[in-house]
């Protein structure tokens, strides 16, 4: 069984204005190396995957501008992301439409992230997951961080490879699904893409336990 830390408060870290190197540093100190970096892109749309990502650093080589995935434009994310894969350990994993039905975007999202870590090339001793959990059955230690993608390179460095996945995965979805321009909004439930499901009904891309799409 891994072993598991709490989520530490989201409080005492309002004011950083990057991430950094540091809480990697410390899981090193405690003699846990490699350390990955964990998050996940798409909880909130209504239609396609949630894709997660796993990062391993090379501390030596960390690419300039890493942060959260929502603070950077489209061409920072796509630098980076290039970036990221020429210099660190990366896994991607995703979990359809069909499985968050099946269960919920929490638990998916979760069993994303396991997938992602276990599939890294070099196996991490330590995970650093965004968010309030740590996803069950990792193959290490595992530590939930608040705001971890303002705070962790490593988890900031996993937000742009997922986002940057599922954004290249919905504009391909775009192709046999034209009507409901996902190359757009990337299945989000923008007033367009809702007048959309109201005239063509959903696909089979679309979250059917996601409102307005559940039928209670």
């Amino acid at each position: 069984m891994s072993r598991r830390t709490p989520p530490d408060s989201p409080f005492l870290f309002e004011t950083l204005v990057a991430p950094d190197f540091s809480l990697e540093m410390a899981a090193r100190r405690e003699g846990y190396w490699p350390v990955a970096g964990t998050d996940e892109a798409g909880r909130g749309p209504l239609a396609g995957p949630v894709v997660a990502a796993a990062v391993i650093l090379d501390p030596e080589n960390i690419p300039e501008g890493l942060n959260d995935s929502k603070q950077l434009t489209a061409a920072q994310r796509e630098r980076l992301f290039a970036q990221i894969l020429a210099t660190a350990t990366v896994a991607i994993a995703s979990s359809s439409a069909a499985s968050i039905d099946a269960t919920d975007i929490r638990k998916a999202s979760l069993d994303a992230m396991r997938r992602a870590v276990s599939g890294l090339m070099l196996r991490p001793q330590m995970v650093l997951a965004d968010g309030w959990d740590i996803p069950p059955g990792l193959i290490c230690a595992g530590k939930a961080v608040i705001k971890g993608d303002a705070r962790s390179v490593s988890i900031a460095a996993a937000s742009i490879i997922a986002k940057v996945t599922r954004d290249r995965m919905m504009a391909r979805a775009h192709l046999p699904f034209p009507v409901y321009g996902f190359g757009l909004h990337a299945g989000y439930g923008t007033a367009k893409h809702r007048a959309a499901i109201d005239d063509h009904g959903p696909c089979p891309l679309h979250r059917m336990s996601f409102r307005p799409l559940r039928r209670d």
